[in-house]
């Protein structure tokens, strides 16, 4: 008859690391789709005010986006503390809004085009004379779909959030 011997030194065996590769393609693939690339830094303060009667946009390749509000506060120092306008990663002026629209429009589909929709990001302390020339800017180049992007909520809330009321 044969013996069983058993292993006096018998601990535990070895993982096997063979699936590893395939783990981490996964969970490679799984982040590249998930995670989202982020267009630009805000530098100006954007407190949105509230709004009580809302529609949420759904295609967000039809959106072109103007930031307005007071810089924040490492660029009070160069820029003052009065509202500026942020074009992608740059403060502008009122008058380089129509180049601005004019070339995200040509970076745009042309069947989008057509639908294309400027969506205003101003801060609640932000004055209405600058708003004003921004939509007198956009009209000199023909776009007149404007969005103003807020937060949903008690519209009466906003009055007492101001500084000043302009």
């Amino acid at each position: 008859m044969t013996k069983f011997s058993t292993k006096a030194n018998g601990g535990v065996p070895p993982v096997s690391t063979a699936s590893l590769p395939d783990i981490v393609f996964m969970l490679l693939f799984f982040f590249m789709t998930v995670t989202v690339m982020k267009d630009s830094t805000l530098k100006v303060e954007n407190e949105l005010p509230n709004a009580s009667e809302i529609k949420k946009m759904e295609k967000k390749d039809r959106i072109i986006y103007i930031h307005v509000g007071r810089p924040t506060g490492k660029y009070v120092e160069v820029f003052g503390s009065e509202p500026k306008i942020q074009l992608n990663d740059k403060y502008a002026d009122v008058s380089d809004i129509g180049t601005y629209i004019l070339d995200q429009m040509g970076k745009m589909p042309e069947h989008l085009r057509p639908y294309a929709t400027i969506s205003l990001k101003v801060d609640r302390r932000t004055g209405m004379g600058l708003i004003s020339d921004i939509k007198q800017e956009l009209r000199k180049v023909n776009a007149l779909k404007i969005n103003y992007t807020t937060y949903d909520g008690d519209t009466f809330a906003n009055l007492g959030k101001t500084g000043k009321q302009n």
